[in-house]
């Protein structure tokens, strides 16, 4: 019922589950997410119990929210075992070595989900795009990366390719309402601005891209990311559906009793203890 009650627009106890602009409430968006997070909590028990490898890489414009879902992904898991690689530009002994090699070591080992919040797919995109490697070395790269890839799959990781969507105007919306937030300045860089000049390069670029690299055994799934908390609950709802997993049973926990202070008392010792504020502050 509350299944057919959210299809209409409206949530189960009648209020409607939209905003005014038309984007999902953040309450029905945050039991949402709860209900997504138990079942990755599940995965990470599966994925360590099994010794599963799985790789997600995440691609799409500046703006477009990649750092928004990974982190709506690995908000309640374990950073042990639910890795993040947001890798820097390369050093120059990096930019001598074969170009994939520098992304090879953070492949996931058995027990470890790897997310790549850009990937080796940088050559395709910004590297071409902004002039960092020749025409020539990208599409060598589009040549070699499904082998490359069909390699990684066939040593038995899960890998999963997402290319998130988003439009020009909600990309300009985003980086504008970067400029003044404190909150926000250090997502944007003269190379973004840069980028966001060249939105039809892009363009040419990622249709080639994934004419390239779209393939049977490492398939891009391309989401929509204007609405960044449905866009969120889509990948999420999408690899859970992707990656084969079931619920290990476990026993019910009860905290054990405390041990009896035998005389211990705490110290009168002067704790350098952190100023209480009075909140809100102003």
């Amino acid at each position: 019922m509350a299944k057919a009650a959210r299809k209409a627009g409206k949530s189960a106890n009648d209020e409607p589950a939209e905003a005014p602009n038309g984007k999902l409430k953040n309450k029905l968006y945050r039991a949402d997410l709860a209900r997504l997070h138990v079942e990755l909590v599940k995965v990470q028990q599966w994925v360590v119990h099994k010794g599963l490898k799985v790789c997600i890489v995440f691609e799409g414009r500046d703006g477009a929210g990649k750092g928004g879902v990974i982190k709506a992904i690995t908000e309640r898991v374990s950073p042990r075992i639910f890795r993040v690689v947001a890798l820097p530009a390369p050093t120059e002994r990096e930019k001598s070595q074969m170009y994939v090699q520098r992304y090879i070591p953070h492949l996931p080992a058995a027990g470890e989900v790897v997310i790549f919040d850009r990937s080796w797919y940088n050559r395709a995109g910004v590297e071409r795009v902004m002039g960092f490697c020749t025409e020539e070395l990208a599409r060598r790269f589009l040549q070699m990366a499904p082998e490359v890839e069909k390699a990684v799959v066939e040593s038995g990781i899960i890998l999963l390719k997402y290319w998130l969507e988003v439009s020009e105007q909600e990309q300009t919306r985003r980086l504008e309402s970067r400029i003044e937030d404190g909150r926000k300045v250090w997502k944007l860089s003269p190379m973004d601005l840069k980028s966001y000049s060249r939105w039809y390069d892009y363009s040419r670029a990622r249709d080639e891209m994934f004419a390239a690299t779209d393939t049977a055994w490492a398939p891009w799934f391309v989401v929509r990311s204007d609405d960044k908390k449905r866009a969120r609950l889509n990948v999420i709802a999408h690899l859970l559906r992707h990656i084969p997993y079931e619920a290990i049973p476990r026993e019910k926990v009860k905290l054990p009793k405390r041990q009896e202070p035998e005389g211990y008392r705490e110290p009168d010792y002067p704790y350098k203890f952190v100023p209480e504020l009075t909140w809100p502050s102003g």
